[in-house]
């Protein structure tokens, strides 16, 4: 747990009616953290920020921001902003009108000279200079974006909510949006909580991932920590590809665990689980394949089902001799250019044992 969160969920629960969104999850995000709910559609994700920007209410539990209970207080009384995956921007307002309406309502009364003096600083900081008097409709998906995100930070919120805020743009310019995201967070420094399906993007902004999943936090860890130590198979699978095969432990020695894959083929890894003995789930990241044969490497036998070219590398679909679910392994051009990948090809391929994931049951 972190200490003097800013944020802090303790055991929160949403129910509607018989169906349960979330069982009673606790986290704690501390100031000044890029955190991201990360999950597929349905998980629990988007409900955790509705219920921490106050659109959603705890069926049981606690929400605290800045060490205030706020568990059934509305949005308006909580020092957090939204950024809408819709952007939500009013279309007959000017840009500069959309960024400042939040500063002109009652609640905030905010004189006009700083209206206009921090709607102008904040046009400058998501680089809209010149636009203030454009209308919605006149600009690019990627400037509405940022229109969005400077209405929402021109208050000055103790915690910025991002649902999904790239989702409607393509990859070119949510590619680049993820750079701004980066520096606004760093120039800002107050917290974001973003949700999104995007493992790229969770990998890529945040400090911390929290994924969810069927309503329970499955892991939460730094991106480094959860791509190379993930608790589970499901986790394993979602931050980034793996392949998953089912396996036996049948020993430890050394620090390594000796499995028996289903074709009878023994492998090693030393991710050793505590049980000695006992069924498992092994997994194997795409590009944890290579194609030198080294001392203490697993050799793994295939056939190639087919080659996808992906300009720096090649991604390739294999079928591990006596193993009914395909593999893919990710090879650089120059490797798969030696070993001349082609549908049907024979090819052994290797794998270190220090990145074999091993997970202890029939996990999946």
């Amino acid at each position: 747990m972190t200490s003097n969160p800013i944020v802090a969920l303790s055991g929160v629960t949403k129910t509607y009616g018989i169906f349960t969104a979330l069982h009673a999850i606790d986290l704690d995000i501390a100031e000044g953290e890029f955190v991201t709910l990360l999950g597929p559609s349905g998980c629990g994700k988007t409900t955790t920020l509705r219920l921490i920007g106050g659109f959603e209410q705890a069926s049981t539990g606690r929400v605290a921001i800045d060490g205030k209970d706020v568990t059934h207080s509305p949005p308006y009384h909580r020092p957090v902003n939204t950024v809408f995956q819709d952007y939500a921007l009013f279309p007959h307002m000017s840009v500069a009108e959309n960024i400042g309406y939040g500063l002109s309502v009652k609640s905030n009364n905010v004189p006009k000279s700083e209206r206009t003096e921090r709607v102008a600083d904040t046009l400058a900081m998501v680089g809209l200079d010149g636009m203030a008097h454009r209308r919605p409709g006149e600009l690019s998906g990627g400037q509405r974006q940022r229109v969005a995100m400077a209405r929402a930070i021109v208050r000055r919120p103790r915690v910025l909510l991002l649902d999904e805020p790239l989702s409607a743009l393509d990859v070119k310019l949510r590619e680049g949006m993820q750079v701004e995201l980066k520096r606004l967070h760093r120039e800002l420094g107050i917290t974001f909580v973003m949700v999104t399906h995007d493992q790229t993007e969770a990998l890529a902004l945040s400090d911390r991932i929290v994924v969810i999943n069927q309503g329970r936090i499955a892991q939460i860890g730094s991106p480094t920590d959860l791509y190379d130590n993930p608790a589970s198979p499901y986790v394993a699978d979602f931050i980034g590809a793996t392949n998953l095969i089912d396996a036996e432990i049948i020993g430890q020695e050394n620090g390594l665990a000796t499995l028996r894959l289903g074709n009878g083929m023994i492998i090693r890894g030393t991710r050793g689980p505590s049980a000695k003995t006992g069924k498992a789930t092994i997994g194997i990241r795409p590009e944890r394949f290579q194609t030198n044969s080294i001392e203490g490497l697993n050799p793994l036998h295939c056939t190639v089902l087919e080659s996808l070219f992906q300009g720096d590398r090649l991604r390739v679909e294999l079928a591990l001799d006596g193993i009914t679910k395909p593999l893919f392994a990710e090879l650089p051009r120059t490797a798969s250019a030696s070993l001349d990948v082609y549908p049907g090809k024979k090819a052994t391929f290797y794998v270190d044992p220090a990145d074999i994931l091993v997970f202890e049951g029939d996990a999946r």
